[in-house]
C-alpha cells in the first residue's frame, strides 16, 4: 500500500508545514479534505441503499413465495427480475465501499507513519518521502496537552470520545426500521452497540493522533449526513417504534359481554319459551273439551 500511502504522507507534513506546525490541526484539516474526496462514492452508496430499502417490502414478498431450499433457483431469478424492472444494481452500493477502503488505509497509514516516535519509525519515514526536503522537519511536535500524539491515551478521554462519537454516529445514520420484530432491524440495533465499543476497545492501544482522526472523521461525517438531509435526530432520543399490532379478525373477535341479567335471561330462555308453548296449547284445548262433554250432559237431564 506504499503507492497509496507515500502520496498521502507527503500530503499531511505539507498540513502540518502550513498549519505552524501544529499536528493535531494538521490532522483534522487532513480528515476534512479525505472526506471532501471520498464524499462523491459516499453519496452514491447512500442512494443505492436507499432504493434498496424502497423494494425490501417486494423482496420480502418474493421470499415468501419462494419459500424452501428448492426454490432457490426460482427466487435468484425473481430478485433479478425485479432488479430489472426497479433499475437498480444490487452491486452498486458496495462498489463504492471496494473504492474508498484502499483510500481510507492510505490515510490511515499516513497518519501513522508521521507519528514516528522511535529511531526506526524516523528511518522508515524518510524512506517513504516523495519529496527528500520534507525531511527537515522530522521528528514531528507529537506533544498536544497532556498526551503524547504516538502513544495512548493515559487517561482514557480520547478512547471515551472515540466510542460516543462512533454511537453518535451510527444511531443518526441507522435507516427506519418499518418492523422492529424483523431479524435485520435486530442485527441493526446490537451493531449500533457493539461496533463502537470495539472501536473504543482498540483506541485503548492505537496513537492518540489516530484516534483523533477517528473522532473527527465521525463528526464530518454526521455533518455530511446532516446536509444530504440523512439524518433522523429522533433515533438518539427514542427507540424504534413497535410494529402496529394487527387488526383481529371477525371470526377470531370474542364476543361481547353481557351483564349478568341477561347471561341469565339468555340461559333460560329455550326453557321459558317451552313452557309457554305448552300453556298455550292448554288452552286451546280447554274450550274443545268443554264443547264436546255439554250434549251429553243434556241428554242425561232429559232422561231425569
Amino acid at each position: 500500500m506504499d503507492f497509496l500511502t507515500n502520496p498521502f504522507i507527503v500530503v499531511m507534513l505539507g498540513l502540518y508545514s502550513l498549519l505552524g506546525e501544529n499536528l493535531v490541526l494538521a490532522i483534522i484539516v487532513f480528515t476534512i479534505l479525505s472526506r471532501i474526496i471520498t464524499y462523491p462514492l459516499m453519496r452514491q452508496q447512500l442512494k443505492s441503499s436507499k432504493r434498496m430499502r424502497e423494494i425490501a417490502p417486494k423482496l420480502q414478498e418474493l421470499r415468501e413465495k419462494y419459500k424452501g431450499p428448492q426454490n432457490r433457483e426460482e427466487l435468484a431469478r425473481a430478485q433479478m427480475e425485479l432488479y430489472r424492472q426497479e433499475g437498480i444494481n444490487p452491486l452498486a452500493g458496495c462498489l463504492p465501499l471496494l473504492i474508498q477502503m484502499p483510500i481510507l488505509f492510505g490515510l490511515y497509514g499516513a497518519i501513522y507513519a508521521t507519528l514516528a516516535t522511535t529511531p526506526l519509525q524516523f528511518l522508515d519515514i524518510q524512506n517513504r518521502l516523495l519529496i527528500p526536503e520534507l525531511s527537515a522537519m522530522l521528528p514531528l511536535k507529537n506533544q498536544f496537552l497532556w498526551m503524547n500524539l504516538g502513544q495512548p491515551d493515559p487517561y482514557f478521554v480520547i478512547p471515551v470520545l472515540v466510542v460516543i462519537s462512533t454511537w453518535l454516529q451510527s444511531k443518526l445514520m441507522m435507516p427506519p426500521v418499518t418492523d422492529p420484530k424483523d431479524p435485520s432491524a435486530a442485527v441493526s440495533r446490537n451493531m449500533t452497540t457493539i461496533m463502537p465499543l470495539m472501536i473504543g476497545l482498540f483506541s485503548l492501544s492505537f496513537a492518540s493522533g489516530l484516534s483523533i482522526y477517528w473522532i473527527a472523521s465521525n463528526v464530518v461525517g454526521i455533518v455530511q449526513y446532516a446536509l444530504m438531509g440523512q439524518i433522523d435526530w429522533r433515533n438518539v432520543f427514542s427507540a424504534p417504534k413497535p410494529a402496529p399490532a394487527a387488526a383481529a379478525t371477525p371470526k377470531s373477535a370474542p364476543a361481547p359481554e353481557l351483564p349478568r341479567r341477561q347471561e341469565r335471561e339468555v340461559a333460560t330462555a329455550p326453557a321459558t319459551a317451552a313452557l309457554t308453548k305448552r300453556k298455550l296449547s292448554e288452552r286451546v284445548q280447554r274450550p274443545s273439551s268443554s264443547k264436546s262433554a255439554s250434549p251429553k250432559a243434556s241428554k242425561a237431564r232429559k232422561k231425569k
